[in-house]
């Protein structure tokens, strides 16, 4: 069997600052190996070596390197710009940073045929559709002009998708390519992926969700602090983990999946349907009235309303494209809507000049999809939470700046070593987590958090929930939670609004719309997210593979 990527002995120091140690990874031509281990692990600096992506200032040597049958440890530059694309094929973490914000997304998709292929215009154009429509978005993106920024954020993930598998490389590498993606769209993705490895690509897929694993993956390794620990066919190494690390990954996704399956969790009963008023105020603190937003014709939102009590949280979940991210836009503030109004604290707060909102600015936080692009790379981690720190309620907080970012850190698990670092030498994870601890930070009393965890392994996705949980216990913050992940939802939510092409279609509280949906679309979501979990079907033709274990190193 042709192997497409074979490293031995891998070592990686960013800054001096060792990495990634000793690292030895397979894999074969046709064959699926998921890359997982928690955040911070060395998944992701990893996979980046073996496309040439090291960042600036890397150390990277290797025994042995090669990708798609070429030896790569002394490739130049531009030599690694002539692989990429058309040998092997890359489905990076954050699409917003990914996708060049001023150029087409046809175009982009297109890249790998313009510069690796003799196809004529035309012949281009008519790939590039067929990509887009494979991926499940309108092939006309193609050629109508449309930017990244217009598209959802799982459209934006489904767009690179359609860029790293267009020129049918030998190797895809795929950072977490589900992430931003509601079940549905993500089992479109997967079977994509799947149907280049049955022509021949071998597939390295960088994830946190052991369940996506479990289904797609033919072998597993492990990572836990740079190493990988345990290596060898999923069944095996799922069903009986040897190492610590992977017991522990194990455990936190078992727990989160039987959560979910509980069509009543235990903590419905004893919640109280009353707002919390951990502040002392009154209830009502977010209340949106007929909120509605067309883009060219097409409706994003329509006529959406709720009302959000102190210390309660509010689910939003759809489909990607459903209009979920536009909402949460015009409830921050940052984008206007064509009708309808939203009130914070009993005050206008959408629409209203920005000079008129601005003094009540950081008693509402986001934490958004796409943290990268949203952190100033010039910036260290201590400057961006010392930045939210001075546009609190509270500038004068007891305790020096420097403790209490140490303490903002370590209360979403960060080590207070990051502090120098900057945001974009983090994992993806790890800036998530930065993300979070930045919106905390302002001690508000909304936060909108979209996609919030879907970045996370399940170790520390449980542990952010809890912390979470907690703060809107202990201080009445409310939540508006936009996620793709229903496990997530289910466990954070007290009510549920069920989006689909903009519109509100199922609202009511979250033991009845996940254990009673009443809607055709909130079905299909829940039936979605398990088909992801089963994997492909073996009537298709996929067979399993029967492999020993191997030892990780």
């Amino acid at each position: 069997m042709t192997t497409v990527l074979e490293v031995q002995a891998l070592h990686v120091a960013i800054a001096g600052t060792p990495i990634v140690h000793d690292v030895a990874l397979r894999v074969d031509a046709g064959e699926c190996v998921a890359l997982v281990g928690a955040s911070g692990s060395g998944k992701t600096v990893t996979a980046r070596a073996a496309l040439g992506l090291s960042a600036p200032g890397s150390a990277v040597r290797a025994d042995a390197f090669t990708v798609a049958g070429l030896d790569v440890r002394a490739f130049s530059d531009r030599r690694w710009r002539q692989v990429r694309g058309s040998r092997v094929g890359y489905v990076g973490q954050e699409a917003l940073g990914a996708l060049d914000p001023l150029r087409p997304v046809g175009r982009e998709v297109a890249d790998s045929l313009r510069l690796h292929t003799e196809l004529g215009a035309a012949e281009r154009v008519d790939a590039v559709r067929d990509a887009l429509r494979a991926v499940g978005l309108d092939p006309d993106i193609a050629t109508d002009g449309r930017l990244a920024g217009t598209l959802s954020g799982g459209m934006r993930q489904r767009a690179l998708i359609a860029a790293a598998t267009i020129g049918s490389p030998a190797l895809v590498v795929a950072d977490e390519p589900t992430t931003a993606l509601d079940a549905g769209v993500a089992v479109t993705v997967m079977e994509q992926l799947r149907v280049a490895q049955q022509r021949g690509a071998g597939l390295l897929v960088i994830t946190h969700d052991l369940g996506l694993v479990a289904g797609w993956a033919d072998r597993v390794a492990v990572m836990h602090e740079g190493r990988i620990v345990e290596q060898g066919p999923v069944a095996s190494v799922l069903q009986d983990p040897q190492h610590a690390a992977t017991q522990s990954l194990v455990r936190a996704a078992t727990g989160a999946r039987c959560e979910v399956d509980h069509s009543v969790r235990a903590s419905d009963d004893a919640r109280s349907d009353q707002p919390r008023t951990g502040r002392g105020g009154r209830a009502g603190v977010l209340v949106a009235t007929g909120l509605a937003r067309d883009y060219e014709g097409v409706s994003a939102v329509d006529d959406v309303s709720f009302g959000l009590d102190r210390g309660r949280v509010l689910g939003v979940i759809g489909a990607s494209g459903s209009g979920k991210t536009t909402l949460a836009r015009m409830l921050l503030g940052l984008e206007t809507p064509d009708a309808g109004t939203v009130s914070l604290d009993g005050a206008p707060w959408v629409p209203l000049p920005e000079h008129d909102r601005r003094p009540r600015r950081h008693r509402v936080a986001a934490v958004v999809q796409d943290p990268g692009a949203t952190f100033d790379e010039r910036w260290s981690v201590e400057r961006v939470l010392a930045d939210a720190f001075s546009r609190g309620d509270d500038r004068r907080a007891r305790g020096s700046l420097a403790a209490r970012v140490d303490a903002a850190l370590r209360q979403v698990d960060l080590d207070p070593a990051l502090r120098p670092r900057s945001p974009l030498t983090l994992s993806g994870g790890q800036r998530q987590r930065l993300a979070i601890a930045r919106a905390l930070a302002t001690d508000p009393e909304v936060i909108i958090l979209d996609e919030p965890v879907t970045a996370l392994d399940a170790t520390v996705q449980d542990a952010v929930l809890t912390l979470l949980e907690r703060l809107r216990d202990d201080t009445g913050v409310a939540m508006v939670f936009v996620s793709h992940d229903l496990r997530a939802v289910r466990r954070m939510a007290d009510d549920v609004l069920v989006v689909h092409r903009g519109a509100v279609v199922e609202h009511g509280p979250a033991a009845t719309v996940f254990g009673r949906p009443a809607h055709p679309v909130t079905a299909h979501l829940l039936q979605a997210a398990e088909r992801l979990a089963a994997g492909p079907s073996l009537a298709q033709g996929d067979q399993p593979r029967a492999a020993g274990r191997e030892a990780g190193r």
